[in-house]
């Protein structure tokens, strides 16, 4: 096996052994990526020196020590371009290390580069950056998921050993799914938001990427934790995840919610699915359907709340402070209408309108307020199934990837490609996505747990049991 195809668990064990060295490790990631990111298009920016120093003075004694990590280029690291995979941030340098990037630095990880995304978070697909389109490391005609599709590619293509992503409505635990690794979105306040450029700060959070669950778990240990800079990181203490790790599935309680498993999940999907149920109940596993009766309505509170939430948080960028300004000459409202008409994309606009619709005057109560009234039943939902279960088990997405451009004209059925995995940001509990099979056409199939509030422990003991006991994470792209 080659260096970049390993994890971090069996990395660490390398380098603390001296069997290999950080240079070297970098090397073969620096390689890896130059022979194979022209087809997959998931970085936007590799800084190949800095890596390379980097690995020659880190700290392997400590945790990640030198382990390469990809950044989603929303999340601010001091000096490093951080444009959100827009126009209108092009040239803005990152003033201060957002507190995840600190976080991996303390823990002696190696950033590698910055990967692509749909602009501004905005999208399923990384068909939306504004500057290159993602391949799914599996089939490159297909789409990687998105928004975070660049860190999730990365990861699959073995061009990093982990990376981070940012999910609002699935934006990690899709693309995970459609690229067959593992990706965690933590419960809301579990890891810091301070330096990740906002989307919808409510529902907004960091999580990882990466080969492995042991992996996720010895992740989220770096980057967990309350942070005095962010006031909705929760001061709850963060447990040894990878104690988690050897614990069994028997006399586990796991939900299977009915309304997950209805029309319009495909049928590989499907199948897959019944195939994992099946195992967990064959280890000792209690199962149990269960409903979260409004989960109907997710899809729509959540393109009320995070277009609305978008809608303010975007007015920042106005040409003015930084990023782009427009070359014509006029008055301050002629120069902010100018600039972001050239700096927003298509997706972003479209967004920016309907969040700015349901705010407006006489609308609010219509749209945003009652959507808030309704974000409450889908929050008493989980509360009343975590006081039966332990893990809820759902499909992450209801299709496999699907071809680029097919869905680019219709942002309806886009909007539908999150429909089980919204809820979970709109609870804000916690969800992870693991690989559980293949596809008739050999696409990757995601299976998705989700946690009570700060229970990342639980998902991490069942989805792990079921990792060890199945060969999908063997599996790798073939270029």
């Amino acid at each position: 096996m080659s260096l970049y195809q390993e994890t971090i668990a069996s990395l660490r064990r390398k380098l603390t052994a001296k069997e290999i060295s950080p240079t070297e490790l970098v090397q073969s990631l620096l390689q890896r990526i130059e022979s194979v990111d022209p087809k997959v298009n998931g970085y936007l920016r590799v800084d190949s020196e800095k890596a390379l120093a980097q690995a020659k003075n880190c700290d392997l004694s400590k945790p990640l020590g030198g382990i390469p990590i990809a950044i989603k280029d929303n999340i601010n690291e001091k000096g490093e371009e951080c444009t959100c995979a827009s126009q209108i941030l092009v040239g803005y340098q990152a003033p201060y290390d957002a507190t995840v990037i600190r976080k991996l630095k303390e823990a002696g990880a190696i950033l590698l580069g910055r990967t692509n995304m749909d602009e501004f978070a905005m999208g399923s697909s990384t068909e939306h950056s504004s500057f290159k389109k993602t391949s799914n490391p599996w089939k490159l005609d297909h789409i990687p998921g998105g928004s975070s599709g660049g860190s999730a590619a990365v990861v699959a293509a073995d061009e990093a050993i982990a990376s981070l992503g940012s999910d609002t409505g699935g934006s990690i635990r899709q693309p995970a799914a459609l690229c067959g690794c593992v990706g965690l979105k933590p419960t809301y306040g579990r890891v810091s938001r301070y330096g990740l450029v906002a989307f919808a700060s409510s529902l907004d959070q960091i999580g990882p990427f990466t080969k492995t669950v042991e992996d996720s778990a010895l992740m989220l240990q770096a980057i967990a934790g309350q942070d005095h800079y962010e006031n909705t990181s929760r001061p709850v203490a963060v447990p040894d995840y990878t104690a988690s790790l050897q614990q069994p599935v028997k006399g586990l309680r796991i939900g299977i919610p009915k309304e997950y498993f209805g029309e319009g999940i495909d049928h590989d999907v499907a199948d897959a699915l019944q195939k994992s149920i099946a195992w967990y109940q064959s280890q000792g596993a209690i199962i149990k359907e269960i409903s979260l009766p409004h989960t109907h309505a997710a899809i729509a509170v959540y393109y009320i709340i995070a277009t609305a939430e978008a809608s303010a948080n975007l007015a920042r960028f106005d040409g003015v402070r930084y990023g782009h300004r427009t070359s014509t000459v006029g008055d301050p409202l002629t120069i902010y209408r100018k600039s972001r008409a050239e700096g927003f994309g298509p997706e972003v606009k479209r967004r920016i309108i309907l969040g700015t619709y349901v705010l407006s005057s006489g609308y609010a109560d219509a749209y945003y307020n009652r959507a808030q009234k309704v974000r409450q039943l889908l929050r008493r939902d989980f509360v009343t199934a975590f006081q039966e279960c332990d893990v809820l088990l759902t499909p992450t997405s209801p299709t496999p990837a699907f071809k680029a451009g097919e869905k680019m004209n219709d942002p309806l059925k886009m909007y539908l490609a999150d429909i089980c995995t919204i809820a979970v940001n709109l609870a804000e509990v916690c969800g992870i996505s693991i690989p559980c099979g293949f596809s008739s056409n050999q696409l990757p199939i995601g299976l998705q747990l989700i946690g009570p509030h700060f229970q990342e422990g639980t998902l991490f003991r069942a989805a792990h049991a079921y990792e060890q006991a199945h060969e999908w994470v063997k599996r790798h792209p073939q270029f």
